[in-house]
């Protein structure tokens, strides 16, 4: 029986056709310098992109000798849509979920491994000094006002909920994101919610993190994201009354 690999990287990307190469080879570069090494797919949620991002994608990766996949999604749905599709079709033991840009360098991965969590997220908040290029003040406002209702209304003690470098282990990641429903910008917000109330730990740990100024979120994505907190602690109680989690092991 063919072993699964230690770590899949999961990658949602909407007209990305410009930015991939650059992050596959990366990545590529980062699993090849591993010692000892480690065994990573690498999956690509194209998510109804107009450009050719998902041949792109696939001639970038076959070049680099990847363990490699593309998933399309028919049409845009989002970004929560995409990570949703990637996780659970994900084979490794640990699932990360990282922007194509790759913001938070790939080498970041093991500060989330050491962690030793269920679920162990990237963030910008808890060590400000190893945010290296920076968002506008406005960015950077609305962000802190997001995160402080993210704590009021969902989830309490975190303090960057929306840096796009998360990982989960398996188990954990499978009974999150199949019960996520949320297809946009707040999805961070509803996987960690029902981490926690699934009975995950999550760890927060501070990460390297370099602003992109094409950024795909933009003002109405924001507000979107600010609309949708209201709506997501309703649903995560629905959700886990309609599938309440399966006992476990002690």
């Amino acid at each position: 029986m063919t072993r699964p690999p230690a770590l899949s990287l999961v990658v949602p990307a909407y007209n990305e056709e410009k930015r991939l190469p650059v992050s596959l080879a990366r990545i590529s570069e980062w699993v090849l310098s591993r010692s000892p090494q480690l065994s990573v797919e690498v999956l690509v949620v194209d998510d109804g992109s107009s450009d050719r991002t998902a041949a792109v994608a696939e001639k970038t990766a076959a070049g680099l000798g990847l363990d490699f996949r593309v998933l399309r999604l028919p049409r845009n749905r989002g970004k929560g849509a995409a990570v949703r599709e990637g996780v659970l079709a994900a084979a490794g033991e640990q699932v990360l979920v990282t922007d194509a840009d790759l913001s938070t360098p790939i080498e970041e991965v093991d500060k989330l491994l050491a962690a030793g969590a269920p679920v162990a997220i990237g963030s910008r908040a808890v060590d400000e000094t190893l945010v290296k290029q920076r968002q506008s003040l406005f960015r950077v406002a609305s962000g802190k006002l997001f995160n402080l209702l993210v704590r009021l209304l969902a989830v309490s003690g975190i303090h960057d909920t929306q840096c796009g470098f998360k990982l989960f282990r398996a188990d954990a990641a499978r009974e999150v994101f199949s019960r996520a429903t949320v297809d946009r910008f707040a999805f961070d917000v509803e996987a960690l919610l029902l981490a926690r109330r699934l009975g995950y730990p999550i760890a927060e740990v501070p990460v390297l993190w370099f602003n992109s100024p094409d950024t795909r979120v933009g003002l109405g994505g924001g507000l979107e994201a600010f609309a949708a907190l209201f709506r997501i602690r309703r649903r995560v109680a629905q959700t886990l009354r309609e599938r309440p989690p399966a006992p476990r092991a002690p």
